[in-house]
C-alpha cells in the first residue's frame, strides 16, 4: 500500500498506543500484521482512520449514508455503510466480501459508529490505538485530547452549535423518526414487511406513543400488543438505524392458540396477507371487546385496529323480476381484488399475454360492475335471477389492498400454487368515491363534500419478489415526502418511479383528511 502525504494534523511518525497491563496490544492478530507491516503503512493507515472519523464525526449523525455498488450506482442507505480503511471506497455490507476479495483489503470503518471491522475475524474489533482516537473525536471534535476553548467552539455558530450538542448530548434527540430495518429470524422476511407497515402507520404510532395499551397495567403473557408498544419506542424514542430484533413480537406469535394460524408457525416462507390478518385480528382482541370478527357480519368496535383498518361493505341483490332490493352489511379488513379474470380479458383484446393492468380498473371490476346470481326472494316467494353489486358503506382510516397474486388450483393428487405476475399500475392518490353506496348524484353538494373524505394518499407498498416458493418479501414505506425501501435488516432510499414501478402484493393508502 502506498504512502498517503502527510497533514498538519497527522504526525509524521505515528505511534501504536503503549500497552497497558490487562489490554491487548492491538485489536487482533490481523491489526498487528498490517500495522506491523512497515512505519509507512502504520502512518498511513492512523492518517487514514482520522480522515474518516473527521467524514463520519463532521456530519450530522442522521443522514444517510452514501456509497457507490459494484455497477457503479450510488446507493444511499439509512443503516450503515463501511468505509474502507486501505483505499477511499466505500461499500454496502453485501459487497464487503467482493470488494475484499478483488482488491485484498480486509479492514473497514463502520459508517455510523466509528469502529473498526476486521473481515477476517468477521467482527467489529476493539483496538486501543483506533478507539483512542475514536474517543478523542467525539469528546473534543480533535485528536489533540485538548478541548478546545469557547471561542473555538463557537467560531461557526450554527456548524459549531450543533456539533456541540451532538457530541456532548447523551439522550436521545427527536430526529428519532422509526427509519430502521428489522433481521430475518429465518424466513421471516413476509412477517418484518408488515411490520413495518404498522411502524409507519401515523394512527398505530400515535397510540402506541401515547400509551393507549396501558402495557404496565398488561396481565396477559406474552401480550403481542405489549411487543408491539416495546417495538414503537424502540423505533421512535431511539435515535438508532441499526436493526431491529423483533424477538418479542415472534415469541408471542409464536405461542398464540389461534389455529386458523397454526400454518404461519414454520420456518419456512409464508404469505404476507395472512400474517397481516393474524396480527390486525390478535391486537383487536388485546385492545377491543375481545370479540373476534365474524366473516360476513357486521361488527364494530372502538379499538385502534378498527378504527385505523376496518370498513363497511354494501351487497345489494336486486330481483329480476319484481325490482326488489336486498342489502346485506358486512365489515372488512381489507378489500381483495383479482387480477387473472381481468388479465386475461385484457389479453384477448391487446393480444398480450401478461398485460399491465391498473389498480382502477381492478377495483371498477369488484365495486362498479354488478353479476347476475340466483336469489331467494321473499316477494317473490320463489328462487330468481338476480343482479348483485358490492359497494363500499363505510371506508376506513387507512384503507389495506390486496392484489390476488397467488392462486391454488386442485389437481387430481394436490393442490398447484401459482404466481400472477401480470404488472399492476397504482396511483399516489386514490379517489374511492365511485366505489361507495353513498353517490347522490354528479353535482350535488352532499356528493362534493364527500369526494373531499374519499381521496387517499399511498403509504406502504408489500412486493413479494420472485417465485411462489422461494421468493422473498420487500416493503416500500413513506415519511413524510420521502420513500424508503425496507429489505429486512438493510434500508435505502428509494424513488417515488421505484415504488409505482413495483410488482405490489399488499397497498396501504391513508385518507388525506387524515393524513
Amino acid at each position: 500500500m502506498s504512502g498517503r502525504p502527510t497533514t498538519p494534523a497527522s504526525p509524521k511518525n505515528a505511534r501504536v498506543k503503549s500497552p497497558t497491563r490487562g489490554c491487548p496490544m492491538y485489536g487482533c492478530e490481523h491489526v498487528q500484521r498490517l500495522l506491523s507491516q512497515s512505519q509507512e503503512v502504520m502512518n498511513s493507515s492512523i492518517a487514514h482512520y482520522k480522515m474518516i472519523l473527521r467524514t463520519i464525526y463532521d456530519a450530522s449523525p442522521s443522514i444517510p449514508q452514501t456509497s457507490v455498488n459494484h455497477e457503479g450506482r450510488p446507493i444511499t442507505s439509512i443503516t450503515s455503510n463501511f468505509l474502507c480503511l486501505q483505499c477511499p471506497a466505500t461499500v454496502t455490507e453485501d459487497d464487503l466480501l467482493k470488494h475484499g476479495s478483488k482488491k485484498q483489503h480486509r479492514f473497514y470503518v463502520d459508517s455510523r459508529s466509528g469502529i473498526l471491522y476486521c473481515q477476517m475475524c468477521d467482527d467489529l474489533v476493539w483496538d486501543p490505538t483506533f478507539e483512542e482516537l475514536r474517543i478523542k473525536k467525539i469528546g473534543t471534535g480533535s485528536f489533540s485530547g485538548r478541548k478546545r476553548k469557547h471561542e473555538e467552539l463557537f467560531s461557526d455558530p450554527v456548524k459549531e452549535l450543533a456539533t456541540y450538542i451532538n457530541t456532548n448530548t447523551t439522550t436521545a434527540s427527536c430526529r428519532a423518526n422509526g427509519l430502521r430495518g428489522i433481521y430475518n429470524a429465518g424466513a421471516t422476511c413476509y412477517q418484518n414487511v408488515v411490520l413495518q407497515s404498522f411502524i409507519h402507520n401515523p394512527l398505530l404510532r400515535n397510540f402506541y406513543l401515547s400509551d393507549g395499551h396501558q402495557s404496565n397495567d398488561c396481565q396477559v403473557s406474552h401480550c403481542l400488543s405489549c411487543a408491539m408498544e416495546d417495538m414503537f419506542q424502540d423505533f421512535y424514542a431511539l435515535e438508532s438505524t441499526n436493526g431491529y430484533t423483533a424477538a418479542n413480537i415472534l415469541s408471542s406469535f409464536w405461542i398464540s392458540e389461534k389455529k386458523a394460524f397454526e400454518n404461519l408457525v414454520t420456518t419456512k416462507e409464508q404469505d404476507a396477507h395472512e400474517f397481516f390478518q393474524f396480527l390486525a385480528e390478535e391486537l383487536h382482541e388485546r385492545n377491543g371487546d375481545g370479540k373476534k370478527p365474524e366473516v360476513g357480519s357486521e361488527h364494530s368496535c372502538d379499538c385502534i385496529i378498527h378504527q385505523t383498518f376496518y370498513g363497511k361493505m354494501q351487497t345489494s341483490t336486486t330481483c329480476q323480476n319484481c325490482s326488489g332490493t336486498t342489502n346485506a352489511v358486512q365489515s372488512f379488513l381489507d378489500l381483495s381484488v383479482g387480477l387473472d379474470n381481468l388479465a386475461q380479458k385484457r389479453g384477448k383484446k391487446t393480444g398480450q399475454k401478461m398485460p399491465a393492468l391498473t389498480l382502477v380498473e381492478c377495483l371498477d371490476e369488484e365495486y362498479i360492475k354488478s353479476d347476475k346470481c340466483e336469489y331467494r326472494c321473499h316477494n317473490c316467494e320463489s328462487t330468481q335471477q338476480a343482479r348483485r353489486q358490492t359497494t363500499i358503506k363505510c371506508l376506513p382510516n387507512v384503507l389495506s389492498i390486496q392484489l390476488k397474486r397467488f392462486e391454488f388450483k386442485q389437481g387430481r393428487h394436490d393442490r398447484a400454487a401459482s404466481k400472477i405476475d401480470n404488472a399492476v399500475n397504482f396511483p399516489l392518490q386514490l379517489n374511492m368515491l365511485p366505489y361507495t353506496s353513498r353517490i347522490r348524484g354528479k353535482d350535488s353538494r352532499e356528493n362534493l363534500e364527500l369526494a373531499r373524505t374519499c381521496i387517499y394518499d399511498l403509504l406502504s407498498v408489500v412486493v413479494h419478489v420472485g417465485e411462489i416458493e422461494t421468493g422473498h418479501y420487500v416493503s416500500y414505506c413513506r415519511t413524510g415526502d420521502q420513500w424508503f425501501r425496507f429489505n429486512d435488516h438493510k434500508v435505502q432510499l428509494a424513488s417515488v418511479s421505484e415504488v409505482l414501478g413495483a410488482q405490489a402484493y399488499l397497498l396501504f393508502y391513508i385518507v388525506r383528511t387524515l393524513a
